[in-house]
């Protein structure tokens, strides 16, 4: 998230070296706006419901997370590629403007390095939670469970469904252990 956030704001300051040396002022804008969006939603929107999903392991929250966090790596994706009037700085608009202002086009390379690295670490990310997620027996069916139920609103009553059952949950051990004397092992 913290890389996101610093390629965004670098991604300002290569929109205004790109405005300076002849493009368009509606990069700047939306740069300025890209950074404003989605440094706070970000944690909201997939941040959080990957914390949710965790600690108490719901499908519903892992199948939000990989909605919103799926959708942000998509963005990011064509951050990296740098459609002209999309706010980005991305290798198209970089390699494109070395013909207009050579300096300018070099800040540019900057950002397009830095949102293919953040897409990049994204990927590993959205694999590695993929991978938890379906290691603990995560699924869409699960997912649809627990929204049919209403069991995502309420993490305490899933909890409760879990911790009622009959019987230890540990096998039977002393409480403390019975080591032989004088440290003599057999």
């Amino acid at each position: 998230m913290a890389v996101y956030c610093m390629t965004l704001v670098v991604n300002i300051i290569a929109c205004l070296a790109w405005w300076i040396g002849g493009g368009y002022g509606v990069n700047f804008g939306l740069a300025i706006l890209w950074l404003i969006l989605f440094s706070p939603c970000g944690y909201v929107c997939w941040f959080r419901p990957a914390y949710k999903a965790f600690r108490s392991d719901s499908s519903f929250n892992f199948m939000a997370f990989f909605f919103v966090f799926g959708a942000q790596f998509i963005l990011t994706i064509l951050q990296a590629i740098g459609f002209s009037g999309w706010g980005a700085c991305g290798w198209l608009a970089a390699i494109t403007f070395f013909g207009t202002n050579v300096a300018a086009a070099v800040f540019m390379l900057f950002p397009a390095i830095m949102f293919t690295m953040s897409a990049v670490a994204m990927l590993i990310c959205i694999l590695r939670v993929h991978k938890i997620y379906r290691g603990g027996g995560g699924s869409f069916q699960k997912a649809q469970d627990e929204w049919n139920s209403g069991t995502w609103r309420n993490p305490p009553s899933r909890e409760a469904q879990y911790n009622n059952f009959s019987g230890n949950s540990l096998p039977e051990y002393p409480t403390v252990p019975n080591y032989p004397p004088g440290n003599q092992w057999p």
